[in-house]
């Protein structure tokens, strides 16, 4: 397709500044000053031993005491990325070479490549109109193979757990839940990350709650805790740790995830204002919906829970992928931010996918794959998938959107629409 020029504004439009985007990272302030001075005062960097060894530090502990209640989960443990996070769960379940994890062919990087560092095959699923796990992927992809699913909240809405949840059981298989984009949303009462076996965060810099880099892990199986602990601490069971759960799993060969107390101290700061940034943000996002009101010809995204959500963003499906790439040009023109797409695309159109290569050539689990691309990782085995991204729009909405900002975005939607539809 063409690129589409920015077409020049009308002057009977009086242009409002543009908003500027971001969520907990531009909220950051005294609170979070005060904890990370905190552990500088104290000269106690590392969560498990300072100077009182009786004594350990505990601000990665508090973070993940009120993470877990805050969650609806019995145990979290904090790590050092989203990335960390899915390794870690991955490991906690004992999955690896042999084993199949079906992961929505439209998600982060990281979903894919996680699986394949622990040596697993990512089976690639078709999502619906929620942007989330399409429900009928589990039955139609499982194989014997098949040892869990990973079920992506994409971008602060809940993918329709009722459905996945029943199918997932019924298949046999483990539900990870990765809640990267949508920490604190709710599904029927209960936060994403609760519902499944295991659950992970993303506290990067760009999401809702920030720690620079960060992540963390929940659950409620104690056995999935330990596992997951060994697994972030080089195999370890640390004496912190084992006064909430009992040892019972043998030692193994873990990697190094472990969380600082100075991330854990930006991250229990970002936690606390966790519900006031999805309350301000589904106040605009209430404002710009309310106030685009039906269009004929444009559609919304499906929100299982519409009192759940984050509120961080708003998409608009077009009819057709040219139609889409007017319709932002023009918003953008007019100042109102919106994008084709937010940093997401689909694996197998990647490059760690279309090489399928893992750190080693034997570690890869494409290795015996005779021909490539392999059916199931070809853009053509993803109608539903295709047909949904090539015609959609992004409005993104931040912490520092206003009303009056959620006001102009919806007026010019409609102005556009009138423009181009009506």
């Amino acid at each position: 397709m063409s690129a589409v020029s920015e077409p020049a504004v009308s002057p009977s439009v009086t242009l409002r500044a543009r908003p500027r985007p971001g969520l907990g990272a531009v909220w950051i302030g005294r609170e979070e000053e005060e904890l990370v001075m905190d552990v500088l005062k104290r000269k106690e960097l590392f969560r498990y031993y300072g100077r009182d060894p009786k004594n350990p530090p505990a601000m990665a502990a508090t973070l993940e005491n009120e993470f877990a209640a805050m969650m609806g989960t019995k145990y979290a443990l904090a790590v050092t990325s989203g990335t960390a996070a899915l390794e870690v769960a991955l490991g906690a379940l004992g999955i690896g070479p042999g084993d199949e994890v079906i992961v929505p062919a439209w998600s982060w990087i990281s979903c894919f490549t996680a699986v394949v560092r622990m040596g697993a095959l990512p089976v690639l699923a078709e999502i619906d109109e929620t942007f989330c796990l399409a429900p009928g992927e589990i039955a139609r992809l499982k194989t014997s193979r098949t040892k869990a699913v990973m079920v992506v909240h994409y971008q602060g809405v809940a993918a329709d757990m009722d459905a996945i949840l029943a199918e997932a059981r019924k298949a046999g298989i483990r539900v990870i839940e990765d809640c990267a984009e949508s920490p604190g949303v709710i599904y029927r009462g209960r936060r994403v990350g609760s519902m499944g076996d295991i659950g992970t965060y993303s506290f990067q810099y760009q999401k809702t709650m920030t720690s620079g880099e960060g992540g963390m892990v929940v659950m409620n199986d104690p056995v999935l805790y330990e596992r997951a602990v060994r697994m972030h601490d080089i195999g370890q069971m640390r004496v912190y740790h084992s006064q909430i759960v009992p040892p019972q799993v043998p030692s193994f060969s873990g990697s190094q995830f472990r969380m600082t107390e100075l991330s854990a101290a930006v991250a229990l700061a970002q936690l606390r204002r966790l519900d006031r940034v999805r309350a301000h943000c589904r106040s605009v996002q209430d404002r710009v919906r309310r106030g685009m009101g039906k269009l004929k010809g444009i559609g919304y995204r499906h929100i299982p829970d519409p009192e759940g959500d984050s509120g961080i963003e708003v998409y608009l499906y077009l009819e057709t992928s040219e139609l889409a790439a007017k319709f932002g040009a023009r918003l953008n023109a007019l100042n109102v931010n919106c994008e084709k797409t937010t940093g997401t695309y689909c694996h197998y159109g990647r490059e760690y996918c279309v090489q399928r290569q893992a750190s080693s050539p034997s570690a890869s689990p494409f290795a015996s794959f005779k021909e490539w691309p392999a059916k199931g990782y070809r853009k053509e085995d993803f109608p539903r998938t295709e047909g949904l991204i090539c015609r959609f729009l992004a409005m993104p909405i931040g912490v520092l959107y206003s009303e009056e900002d959620g006001d102009y975005m919806a007026a010019m939607v409609r102005r556009v629409h009138g423009e181009l539809l009506g």
